[in-house]
């Protein structure tokens, strides 16, 4: 079903061709947009026009930006007015910037945990997977200037994949998914300063493109996992997790 769609207006066209001052030649170009995929942007949708407006972009990136998360925002004033939407000409510099691969990212998954802090996940063409844990501070003042990111932890995991890692999903704060071009779906405990592996599934979906997650409580009162993945083709997958660890094993 179509929902929205966007083309850019003649102030936003004019300034598509702003990557010709950029002193790097060998960044690749969009055959649809025609300019290089440099840059991100943050759109606004219209539900009754089924329209997406451009609200602000950044060109921070000097490379290609592979991957950006969503995210959903309600505005206090109507979005049915065209003219009160407050579109920025440029996003300011970000607020904080973590080095935590060496290729490009090409997952991203964002969570908010119960105690007001965030879980940020990335996946990463080096078949490395990282997860840092951020905690957002605001000023005494206005709550836009006083606005500071903390990193509380990090934890990576090298080699976690064969091959590109193009899909992760934090479940709970303590378990994430990741999915790679390998075909393998594997299952991570978070524990303070490691990532330990505790399961991993073979899906049949080649050149994987993208991994969606979402619970559902059934009629027994059981939580299970739906996940769907996303490449040349369609598969989904549903499990359960036990909160409580696995039995040990009696000494021989």
């Amino acid at each position: 079903m179509h929902v929205a769609s966007h083309r850019l207006d003649k102030h936003w066209e004019q300034k598509k061709n702003r990557h010709k001052d950029c002193p790097r030649q060998d960044y690749p170009y969009s055959p649809t947009a025609n300019w290089p995929l440099l840059h991100y942007r943050i759109f606004g949708l219209l539900e009754a026009a089924r329209k997406l407006v451009l609200v602000a972009e950044s060109f921070h990136h000097q490379r290609c930006v592979l991957k950006v998360e969503a995210f959903l925002h309600t505005w206090s004033w109507a979005w049915g007015e065209m003219s009160v939407l407050p579109v920025l000409p440029a996003l300011e510099a970000p607020l904080i910037t973590v080095v935590a691969h060496s290729c490009g990212v090409n997952s991203l998954h964002i969570r908010k945990t119960p105690e007001g802090r965030y879980l940020v996940a990335s996946g990463s063409d080096d078949g490395s997977i990282h997860v840092c844990l951020l905690e957002v501070a605001l000023g005494r003042g206005e709550a836009t200037a006083g606005t500071c990111l903390q990193v509380l932890e990090r934890v990576s995991r090298p080699c976690a994949h064969a091959a590109h890692v193009t899909g992760i999903r934090v479940l709970r704060p303590d378990l994430l998914l990741s999915a790679s071009v390998d075909q393998r779906l594997t299952l991570w405990n978070r524990c303070p300063g490691e990532l330990v592996p505790l399961s991993t599934t073979f899906f049949h979906v080649p050149d994987l493109a993208e991994l969606d997650c979402w619970e559902a409580v059934e009629a027994g009162g059981e939580l299970r996992y739906y996940c769907v993945l996303c490449g040349q083709g369609l598969e989904m997958l549903c499990g359960t997790f036990s909160s409580k660890p696995p039995p040990q094993e009696a000494p021989q």
